[in-house]
């Protein structure tokens, strides 16, 4: 009888989470700006209660902590935008570059454009067609289309942002009271503060392994002589935050840069030095920064991000590791507990 009640439990928990992430994602629109509104919440909470240990008004402390938020991510946002246009006015010669490297290194590659192109003069055809047909940038018109969405979003995330940081304390202490009753409410109001706790001390470290990595990239391309050393830097810190993509993302894009701007083998310079710089910051500095306090492991990261990316796009991919963390936070407490009550009735 127990194993069939267990076995009703379970399938009725799994039934829950179905229609749950079922709801989420067809409500994306909304559940993601106010996800991501929430885990910037819990980030910047320490800010939010030294700015009431001050004795700054709550409502009056939010409205500054966002200002100040939406100010360096505009900034940074500013910064970063001469290297995406840089890049953009760059693409044909960088599909130039990318055409002369291959034949360099393979000179098969060379044989068979030389034999598709006359291939296609024997056919009528013009080799120049398709280039000018292909628009990697979205027209006008798909811009007019986008921009009240992410207007929507970006207000979305705003007022829950701040309203969080304004009622974060009673939506724990409500979330507690449900969850555990009067008896367990303490306690449950503590493990969500710990929780808290360990996810701002973990992005705080992050933040500062982040920002010592993208100063080493801009010293390092600076150095080589690659343009916009500091614009490269800024990238690094943000897109680092995103495990494995970010990075990803960044070599990818020093690579084109280096065909832009080098020649030969020392295209790949600016590259290389990256990815050298983020083994050693990966495999030593996080590590040695983060400690164990919330050890994430590699493959649960990995499919968290894939899901997240896959789940709500872009928006998922930046939520994903800070949910995973706050799960991890949360559960860890749960056990630490749980041996504690176990040693104290041995």
């Amino acid at each position: 009888m127990k194993t069939d009640s267990r076995a009703v439990r379970t399938s009725i928990i799994g039934l829950g989470v179905f229609a749950a992430l079922s709801m989420l994602y067809v409500a994306q629109d909304i559940a993601a700006p106010v996800t991501l509104g929430i885990v910037t919440g819990i980030i910047v909470s320490p800010i939010m209660d030294l700015v009431r240990r001050i004795g700054i008004p709550a409502g009056f402390g939010a409205m500054i902590i966002l200002i100040v938020t939406i100010a360096v991510l505009s900034a940074l946002a500013f910064v970063v935008e001469p290297l995406i246009w840089r890049v953009t006015e760059e693409i044909p010669r960088i599909r130039y570059e990318l055409r002369t490297l291959l034949a360099e290194f393979q000179g098969l590659i060379q044989g068979i454009d030389a034999a598709n192109e006359e291939m296609k003069q024997a056919l009528g055809g013009d080799g120049d067609v398709d280039a000018e047909k292909e628009s990697p940038l979205p027209s006008v018109s798909d811009a007019l289309f986008l921009a009240p969405v992410i207007l929507a979003q970006m207000l979305i995330f705003a007022g829950t942002f701040y309203f969080f940081l304004v009622t974060r304390l009673d939506v724990f202490s409500e979330l507690a009271r449900r969850i555990g009753g009067n008896h367990d409410a303490a306690r449950i109001q503590q493990r969500f503060r710990t929780a808290e706790y360990l996810v701002s001390r973990y992005f705080a470290a992050i933040s500062v392994v982040n920002a010592g990595l993208g100063l080493a990239l801009a010293g390092y391309l600076s150095i080589i002589g690659l343009p916009l050393p500091l614009v490269w830097g800024a990238a690094a810190f943000l897109l680092n935050y995103v495990l494995y993509v970010g990075p990803a993302v960044v070599a990818f894009s020093l690579l084109l840069s280096g065909l832009i701007n080098f020649s030969g083998v020392s295209v790949l310079g600016p590259m290389i030095g990256f990815m050298v710089l983020n083994m050693i910051e990966a495999q030593f500095v996080t590590p040695a920064m983060v400690g164990r306090h919330v050890s994430l492991n590699p493959l649960l990261v990995f499919l968290a991000l894939v899901f997240g990316i896959w789940f709500w796009g872009p928006i998922g991919g930046i939520v994903a590791i800070p949910v995973v963390v706050i799960v991890v936070a949360l559960l860890d407490d749960v056990a630490t507990h749980r041996r504690r009550e176990q040693a104290s009735e041995t």
